[in-house]
């Protein structure tokens, strides 16, 4: 099915840019992409999402388990014939393998992606990061278009 496909990318430029950020900068270094905007920054997260639950790799590694033979599921039962659906859990899948690995090989997730919105430092992310919340976006729309067509019948 093309969303494996969509999934492979994601974890494919996920790990590639992950492997620059850890091949060519040091640990904390900062490179301005956009001036006060958006920068390049090598960092590393032992947790979720804003490092929350750090350093509890097992929980980490039974969560996405479930979360990756979930994902797996709706595509092979629910995605055939509804791309929106197949796209997020293609994006959703990518996002979730390619931080996986990271927790797996290196026992911390690589992050790069620094924003700075009026002063406010977003939490450093990554690729698989967001895939998965572009995918989690596309679901709920998903979701919102099925819920209009059961109330139109």
């Amino acid at each position: 099915m093309p969303y494996y496909i969509i999934a492979l990318l994601i974890i494919g430029i996920d790990q590639f840019t992950k492997w620059l950020v850890v091949s060519k900068m040091e640990y904390g270094e900062s490179i301005p992409v956009i001036d006060g905007f958006f920068q390049i920054t090598s960092h590393r997260n032992t947790g979720a999402a804003w490092g929350i639950l750090a350093g509890q790799m097992w929980f980490f590694y039974i969560i996405t388990t479930v979360v990756i033979i979930g994902i797996v599921y709706y595509i092979q039962k629910h995605a055939k014939g509804q791309i929106l659906l197949g796209i997020a859990l293609g994006l959703m899948l990518g996002g979730a393998v390619g931080n996986f690995i990271d927790r797996v090989f290196r026992q911390e997730v690589v992050d790069f992606i620094h924003v700075t919105i009026v002063n406010y430092h977003y939490p450093i992310f990554n690729i698989a990061d967001s895939s998965l919340c572009i995918g989690v976006l596309l679901l709920f729309i998903q979701m919102l278009l099925d819920g209009k067509k059961k109330k139109e019948l």
